[in-house]
């Protein structure tokens, strides 16, 4: 089941999902708060509220009572149909189930409620398993951008509806 995370207890609960997905590739890629703070691996309380502040609606995939999952959507503020996907997160015991795919398929399903057209997300470039998945998954490379303050490249992916 997904449900719309509204609540402050919601977001403590997703905050720990994000974590718990995000740290098993910042252990491979050696990313730490120091060297790669925004990584989901190191995301806070602080940092859900103020995208929710921003308007960012976020979702928890849930297995029973247990959150095992969470998505957020963001609609570009220069192009009404275009929409971001962030923080895609299915905790490490609970993959290889169909979740993320639960999780995607929902996100379009937002996107295409809301009049959106497009769906662009930016990953590790160096993660080539999550690279893969989104390829297989109707996405396509747009762009791979380096920046100054991250210890990696950054691809940018989009699919089209």
């Amino acid at each position: 089941m997904i449900k719309e995370i509204i609540t402050l207890n919601e977001i403590k609960s997703s905050v720990k999902v994000v974590q718990k997905s995000f740290i098993t590739v910042a252990d491979d890629l050696g990313l730490t708060v120091h060297n790669c703070p925004t990584n989901g691996a190191f995301i806070r309380e602080y940092d859900l509220l103020k995208m929710k502040e921003k308007g960012v609606r976020m979702f928890g995939f849930f297995e029973e009572e247990n959150q095992v999952g969470f998505v957020a959507l963001e609609k570009s503020s220069s192009d009404s149909t275009l929409f971001y996907i962030e923080k895609l997160a299915v905790l490490p015991e609970n993959r290889h189930k169909g979740y993320g795919r639960f999780l995607m398929n929902f996100a379009f399903d937002e996107v295409k409620k809301n009049n959106g057209k497009k769906i662009s997300i930016g990953i590790i470039n160096e993660n080539l398993k999550l690279k893969n998945w989104y390829i297989d998954y109707g996405f396509k490379e747009v762009i791979v951008k380096q920046y100054s303050h991250l210890p990696f490249n950054v691809c940018f992916l989009e699919k089209e509806f």
